[in-house]
């Protein structure tokens, strides 16, 4: 063991699991949650829990480096509060120690040429301030979130409690409310696309050429980012939809505002909007569209799915898509009108985002100078 100024040196396993150097030792900054999610902006954050942890929601854009996997974390977990604080550490200490190098690795890989990362665990505690220790030896400069990815998700929770100016586009199945927030986002309105941010379009055909839903957490998550990134005074577009897109729940934070809000209802005829389904549907594999169409059979009644489901075999997609709309279109409206204290239809002959835009920025103008 090497001797410096008269006394033993720190072993390494030591100040890796305590984060202990002595006096002069480097402290590794901790920085609140308003300070890290700012650095984020050019500063890779780090997650160094465990994959699981990691799975069920984590920072948009952090990367996981866990210090432990899920067995090891549950081992060293039972051990800490059925047998004690040391034989707890010594399985750490083993655990971690074969994967030092590559994490290591993997850490100087992700800080690039700025060397800076940020760091955070659960609770800010030993996990961050051990993996800020391990960087820091490559010559990393780390910052270790205050309060862990908790702070993160109580920063979060009042963060969504803003008020917002929302203008909530509503119309039935069918109408192009997507097709139509992305060409407002293109034009340079401030959207938010929570169908887009659950991977999923809000029917029972809502899953089709969609990538696996997130967690409710991670969709939170994913919406506070997308929020943090615009102006909140400014108005905000967003789609008129039920409080679960599949099995995402949109916060009731933020489902309160939209429920308050007036609903821009685009009024577009059922063989318009059919056709415009079949134009997005009918490519997929016709037992895909079977099995979807049987996840509304009590909705629509026996006799109804039977004929959906023949007009289906026959690849008549239109009277198919005609026959589910009579469902969608009750259900639609029956919850606008039991949700929403407020609506306007604006009708509209056909499903193009271009015309429709034109039309809802019309009537709102001419709310606008009626109240001036």
């Amino acid at each position: 063991m090497e001797r410096t100024s008269g006394r033993a040196a720190v072993p390494s396993w030591v100040i890796f699991w305590t984060g202990k150097r002595g006096s002069a030792s480097h402290m590794t900054e901790e920085i609140s949650i308003t300070q890290f999610l700012a650095r984020s902006a050019t500063i890779p954050v780090i997650d160094v829990r465990s994959p699981s942890e990691y799975s069920r929601g984590h920072i948009p854009g952090a990367v996981n480096i866990p210090l432990f996997d899920d067995h090891e974390r549950k081992v060293v977990g039972t051990q800490y509060k059925k047998v004690n604080r040391e034989t707890a550490t010594l399985s750490a200490l083993e655990f971690a120690g074969k994967k030092l190098a590559s994490m290591a690795r993997d850490g100087q890989k992700i800080a690039g040429s700025r060397k800076e990362l940020l760091l955070h665990c659960w609770r800010g505690g030993m996990r961050s301030k051990s993996m800020a220790w391990l960087f820091e030896t490559l010559g990393l400069t780390c910052f270790v979130l205050e309060g862990g990815y908790r702070a993160y998700r109580r920063h979060l929770r009042e963060a969504l409690k803003n008020p917002l100016r929302l203008n909530v586009i509503g119309g039935r199945t069918g109408s192009g409310k997507t097709e139509l927030l992305h060409y407002l986002r293109q034009e340079g309105a401030q959207v938010v696309d929570l169908e887009g941010l659950a991977n999923h379009k809000g029917s029972a055909f809502g899953s089709l050429g969609e990538a696996g839903q997130p967690t409710t957490e991670q969709f939170e998550n994913d919406l506070h980012r997308q929020l943090s990134q615009l102006d909140p005074a400014g108005e905000i577009w967003i789609e008129d939809e039920s409080r679960n897109i599949g099995r995402c729940v949109i916060p009731e934070e933020i489902y309160s505002q939209m429920l308050e809000s007036e609903v821009l209802f685009l009024d577009i005829p059922r063989e318009e909007r059919a056709r415009h389904i079949v134009t997005h549907y009918a490519s997929y594999d016709p037992e895909q569209l079977r099995s979807c169409i049987l996840k509304i059979e009590r909705k629509l009644g026996g006799d109804r799915t039977r004929d959906a489901l023949d007009f289906l075999e026959r690849k008549d997609f239109f009277s198919a898509v005609m026959i589910t709309l009579q469902y969608y279109d009750k259900s639609y409206l029956y919850s606008l009108e039991k949700n929403h204290g407020k609506y306007r239809m604006i009708p509209s002959d056909r499903v193009d985002p271009v015309k429709n835009a034109v039309r809802i920025h019309q009537y709102l103008q001419t709310a606008h100078d009626d109240l001036a």
